[in-house]
């Protein structure tokens, strides 16, 4: 895995401040502060569209909590996509908790919380041990 830059990393505990992207003359062009994380978009003109992506998962981090579970959340579901699902540290272990879109009012309705297993229908059927993707826990 690469390192990241230098300039990449936050000169504060609480991220980054609109004057300080004035001081990054390294960062792509269209680049844009949300809650104190830097968003490097691909195209300013370019966005997902609903019919070609049924589904995505985020990993949860601390840096970028707020920003998954509200401002994607929102910005997913007005593009359409169909579902999204939010996967967290919960004291060591993975939780994944998975929106579905209700296309009539065009926002995400919570389809549950999956501790220990998943087992979902849609968008595929797909059953996950969830203890399997950490390594085990001290006992």
């Amino acid at each position: 895995m690469t390192a990241l830059p230098d300039w990449m990393r936050p000169p504060r505990a609480e991220g980054w401040f609109a004057e300080d992207l004035d001081r990054l003359p390294e960062a792509p062009r269209h680049t844009e502060l949300i809650d104190g994380a830097l968003v490097f978009m691909l195209s300013p003109q370019r966005w997902w569209h609903g019919n070609l992506v049924t589904m995505l998962a985020v990993a949860v981090s601390p840096e970028s909590a707020h920003r998954d579970r509200t401002v994607k959340l929102r910005k997913y579901a007005e593009a359409g996509i169909p579902h999204y699902w939010c996967v967290e540290d919960e004291n060591g272990a993975p939780v994944v908790h998975v929106y579905e879109l209700d296309e009539p009012t065009g926002v995400y309705a919570p389809a549950g919380i999956f501790r220990g297993s998943l087992k979902r229908p849609v968008p595929f059927e797909i059953t996950l041990d969830l203890d399997k993707l950490t390594p085990p826990r001290p006992a």
